[in-house]
């Protein structure tokens, strides 16, 4: 049986410590068998495309994982999140790095805590929830699968990453959380890019995922990372994409329950 982290005495004294013993949201059963077997890397989408994210409609694969003729690795995730909202999700990514234990509710089973660098900025009483997290690092203790890794994620400004930021806010994208991450012990072998792209729908808000292992953005430009004799293991694509799925889907199910009750808690 998986165990959940574990948790100490003084964390069980917070008052979301709760949420620690909620049952994990399943995955949709649907969604099953795209994290099965590799997505035609044909369907990905390469980072230089970023901004057609913008564009109505879907691709053709939306949820998926594969390796790139040039050894980078991708993962695609869409998460549905009725009753969720746009602000909720700004919010959590503001809130949850200012104390690990915010990190292990969301994946009780993988999260081992998560604490952000900038807790003065996260805590400011003067900035928006974007600007909270805007230009953060994030350092990061998680199971992606392999056992325990000490991650970092550095969440940058949408414009610097690239992104069109005229057309945030607007039908075609509500908000996006993007970041250039990897791990500490070998931040040049395991760099990628993470983007968090949201439209608002009808009950809430759908969440498109995008990552791209192997590179970081640097001022607006895609930089390839991963060295040109190493390839991705198709292995870590499959189980980000697995990881992604397990924990969007459980932070749909939390973020409803969780936001009344702790979106003025930025202690």
């Amino acid at each position: 049986m998986i165990k959940r982290v574990p948790i100490t005495e003084e964390q069980k004294k917070l008052s979301y410590a709760k949420y620690m013993d909620k049952p994990l949201a399943q995955v949709p059963s649907e969604k099953i068998p795209f994290g099965e077997v590799p997505m035609d890397p044909e369907k990905a989408l390469r980072i230089e495309d970023r901004n057609k994210l913008f564009a109505p409609g879907y691709f053709d694969a939306e949820t998926g994982y594969c390796v790139l003729e040039d050894g980078t690795g991708y993962v695609a995730n869409l998460t549905q999140m009725p009753g969720v909202t746009t602000e909720m999700f700004d919010w959590w990514f503001a809130w949850h790095g200012l104390g690990e234990l915010r990190y292990s509710i969301w994946h009780p089973y993988a999260h081992y805590g998560a604490v952000s660098c900038n807790l003065a900025q996260g805590r400011s009483t003067r900035l928006s929830l974007k600007e909270k997290y805007w230009g953060t690092t994030h350092l990061i203790c998680e199971d992606l699968g392999f056992g325990a890794d000490e991650l970092y994620a550095c969440f940058m400004r949408p414009g610097y990453m690239g992104f069109d930021e005229s057309l945030i806010g607007t039908k075609a994208c509500s908000t996006i959380v993007t970041s250039n991450s990897g791990m500490r012990t070998d931040p040049m072998a395991s760099a990628e890019t993470m983007c968090h792209f949201v439209r608002e729908t009808e009950d809430g808000i759908e969440l498109r995922s995008r990552f791209w292992l192997g590179y970081c953005i640097v001022g607006g430009k895609a930089v390839r990372i991963l060295p040109e004799t190493e390839v991705t293991p198709v292995e870590k694509a499959r189980l980000l994409l697995k990881h992604n799925m397990e924990e969007f889907q459980n932070l749909a199910d939390l973020l409803p329950r969780i936001y009344p009750e702790e979106k003025d808690n930025w202690q």
